[in-house]
């Protein structure tokens, strides 16, 4: 009877020998470990690398683009007459952000 290990290893030289792996995005360059991965909780590492490597980001990521966006135009124009609203925008979305990441760190889900 096979195990979960043999299953795997076979399942690999398939892919190897049918070129599935060498198709793969990141064939033959080296691992980027400094990615999130060792801080992500272990419990989200898989969901978040499949997410990624589907080209999608977590929530929280999107909210920190958003922020860095709202941040550089503020930064661009600080006295222009909209600039308030948009400062208030940003402080919203920084505390939205921080209460997301401190239920994820303390609960480990959203």
């Amino acid at each position: 009877m096979a195990t979960l290990d043999d299953h795997i290893a076979q399942s690999l030289r398939d892919s190897q020998r049918s070129g599935e792996l060498q198709s793969a995005p990141s064939w033959g360059k080296p691992l980027d470990l400094d990615d999130g991965y060792a801080q992500t909780p272990e419990e989200l590492r898989m969901a978040f690398k499949a997410l990624k490597e589907a080209g999608f980001v977590p929530p929280e990521v999107e909210v920190m683009k958003q922020l860095a966006a709202l941040r550089a135009l503020i930064a661009s124009s600080p006295d222009a007459p909209g600039a308030e609203a948009l400062r208030r925008r940003a402080s919203e979305l920084q505390q939205h952000l921080a209460l997301r990441l401190e239920k994820l760190r303390t609960s480990g889900s959203l």
